[in-house]
């Protein structure tokens, strides 16, 4: 059997989407089982199956690691040259008049026992000795000469304290013998640095040191077994076996791959075949499936970044805002699909994917019964409301459930869905950006189109107020009749009031503008009256694409006659020319035919309002008559049969606009004059 090209095209979009899903999905092997603190364990027996040590916990690392940072004692360096130099330099600088018999004087001897003593002690710079006193360091380790020594920072001096320290304890003998030149501090200067690359590598040896493990479990031991709480040990124990069991999958993460491939496939398989059967018109449409695949591989993607960097918490992403921007261009059940096959492929990489499918598919439901179609922003905000608050019951229910206690609940998890609630509310903007990139037409634009006040139509009303009367009447009688068989009654209404625009360019053609009687046909040659008839066609898709109205709109300007043919000009032509060929091009519209409900719709309704004008009175019969009269011929001229339309569709059209014409043209009672008092 020969593949159609557009089911090759589906195939090869649905292959690429599976690729690209896999390649970014994370390799880690997944632990098959769920646990969580404080809950009852849901499996069998479980036994370790081979010795396995028992991590600690992130916090209890990081617990261990602060403490040794705050209890190291760091290394600074003494330079035993700089008491050599100071000393030296003191020796030969020491006044002139003293030099010689001064030199083992008990002055010089004073100071340079001090100095000794206090270089030995260690000078540090004032911003270091700052420093270890904010951090509250009592001891350093000293390094001279390539030996280590604990020391007290209590001793250490800088050149200030310690010039201070020498001069209080000076003798009053000594004092009175002092040279009036000589200044102690001179010769005082720091001798101890901070010896940061020894520090920063002593302290590393001791962080590396910190045991990962505070047990081991033995092959074969029991863990936990159906029905028992999973208290803190255990829950260590289990999360321990989780962290070894995912951390053999180094060497396979080739099959890891393909497994989720091969799932990935399969269930983007079964989306396929969901679409081709039920949805042909977005599985055998480029735009559309493209749409909904992007839906999902963008959903995929987000899930990814956020479970694999752990950036935030998966519930924060708007997963309901894929049913909310599919049910705005295509029905609910479409919408519901694809949001199920997105959320089962993001449970893939959930945490608790169980918990996670509950709610999400949850959510979706709620939003295709709250939203069944987005035309004002109102029902936007309300969704949005709807779909917090079953996220919050959800989760409170099934916490419940599971726990049996209100102090395990996690808060927090509301503030997510809240930030869900506001992410929700950018639909609006985002169904803005979809209409531009695919070109798609929602209820929203539709309802801004259909306003009156547009430039388009303010300016239809204003030069040709019969046509825009023609315009509301049919945009009453076609949405009628749509809403009955189930047709999109809002772009019914929108094309209906565009549907004549074309009739701008030379508005009194037509008999619904003209006045006093003036005719301009009178004096044409029919074939030059049903050219410039027909021409209102071409001018109205001119001016609705140079005004960049939506093609879906368009598509009522240009199918709205069809191919039928100008009958008035047609007919009269023949009748006053019964012998002469005819070239029936130039009586027939371009078309193309109405291919959809709404199109048809219009058609219908543009010629059963326009003919009725020219009844004499207003009776079912004579209304009944002329509708049945008017479509029956289109049917008979083939115009309808591109179509998709039932012939039972067909007479409840007939029906709605046969009731819609008696309530239009009903007859109003005579109010009666107020009669004159006699005499």
């Amino acid at each position: 059997m020969k593949l159609k090209k557009s089911t090759i095209r589906a195939i090869v979009y649905f292959g690429t989407t599976a690729l690209l899903i896999a390649y970014f999905f994370p390799r880690e092997v997944k632990f098959r089982y769920q646990f969580y603190e404080g809950k009852p364990w849901r499996y069998d027996l479980l036994m370790a199956p081979d010795d396995f040590p028992i991590y600690k916990t992130d916090e209890e690392v990081k617990a261990e690691k602060d403490s040794i940072r705050r209890r190291f004692e760091p290394y600074y360096r003494m330079n035993p040259d700089v008491k050599t130099e100071q000393l030296e330099k003191l020796r030969t600088g020491y006044p002139d008049a003293l030099q010689g018999r001064t030199k083992e004087a008990p002055y010089l001897k004073y100071i340079e026992n001090r100095l000794s003593r206090l270089y030995e002690d260690g000078i540090l710079p004032v911003q270091q000795l700052e420093d270890l006193k904010r951090e509250n360091r009592k001891w350093v380790y000293v390094l001279k000469n390539n030996e280590a020594r604990l020391r007290n920072t209590a001793g250490f001096h800088t050149p200030k304290s310690a010039c201070d320290r020498i001069l209080d304890d000076l003798p009053e003998s000594l004092a009175a013998v002092a040279p009036a030149s000589f200044y102690v501090g001179d010769y005082l200067t720091d001798n101890l640095t901070e010896d940061r690359e020894t520090s920063e590598k002593m302290l590393n040896e001791q962080l590396k040191n910190v045991a990962l493990s505070s047990g081991m479990v033995q092959a074969g031991e029991r863990i936990v077994d159906r029905g028992e709480v999973v208290d803190h040990q255990t829950y260590n124990m289990l999360r321990s076996l989780k962290i070894v069991h995912e951390s053999k999958s180094a060497g396979n993460r080739q099959l890891i791959w393909i497994g989720q491939l091969v799932l990935i496939f399969g269930i983007l398989f079964c989306c396929g075949l969901y679409m081709a059967t039920f949805c042909p018109e977005i599985f055998f449409r480029q735009r559309n499936l493209l749409f909904t695949l992007l839906c999902m591989l963008a959903c995929c993607l987000l899930s990814e970044i956020f479970v694999r960097h752990d950036m935030f918490d998966l519930y924060i992403l708007p997963f309901a805002i894929v049913p909310i921007v599919v049910r705005t261009f295509f029905n609910s059940h479409t919408a519901l699909f694809t949001h199920l096959i997105t959320v089962l492929l993001c449970s893939l990489l959930a945490p608790f994917p169980h918990e996670f499918l509950l709610l999400q598919i949850l959510a979706g439901v709620v939003v295709i019964f709250s939203l069944k179609e987005l035309t004002q922003r109102s029902q936007l905000v309300r969704c949005s409301i709807y779909v917090f608050a079953t996220y919050a019951l959800g989760y409170l229910s099934l916490s419940l459930y599971q726990e049996g206690d209100l102090g395990k609940i996690r808060w927090i998890m509301f503030l997510f869905f809240g930030i869900n609630l506001i992410l929700l509310l950018f639909s609006y903007t985002l169904i803005y950006i979809v209409e531009k990139l695919f070109g798609y037409t929602s209820p929203i634009t539709l309802i801004e189109l259909s306003n009156i006040n547009t430039p388009i139509l303010k300016k239809l009303s204003e030069t040709c107020p019969g046509t825009f009367q023609h315009s509301l009447q049919v945009s009453i009688l076609a949405s009628a009749a749509g809403s009955e068989i189930g047709a999109d009654t809002q772009l019914i209404r929108t094309g209906a009031l565009y549907h004549d625009i074309g009739k701008m360019t030379h508005p009194a053609l037509f008999t619904e503008n003209q006045k006093g009687g003036v005719n301009p046909h009178q004096d044409m040659p029919f074939e030059k009256s049903a050219q410039l008839i027909i021409n209102h066609v071409t001018e109205g898709v001119r001016i609705a694409e140079k005004a960049s109205l939506p093609k879906s709109v368009i598509d009522f300007i240009r199918t709205h006659h069809g191919t039928g043919k100008t009958k008035y000009f047609y007919n009269s032509f023949r009748n006053a020319f019964p012998d002469a060929p005819v070239d029936e091009k130039l009586f027939t519209y371009p078309g193309p035919n109405p291919f959809s409900k709404e199109t048809a719709i219009l058609m219908m309704a543009d010629s059963v309002e326009a003919a009725s004008r020219s009844l004499s009175e207003y009776t079912e019969e004579k209304l009944r008559a002329q509708v049945d009269k008017l479509i029956d011929s289109q049917l008979t001229d083939g115009l309808l049969k591109n179509a998709p339309l039932t012939f039972r569709e067909i007479e409840v059209i007939k029906d709605s606009f046969v009731e819609k014409l008696k309530t239009m043209y009903h007859t109003r009672i005579s109010y009666p004059d107020l009669a004159t008092a006699k005499q």
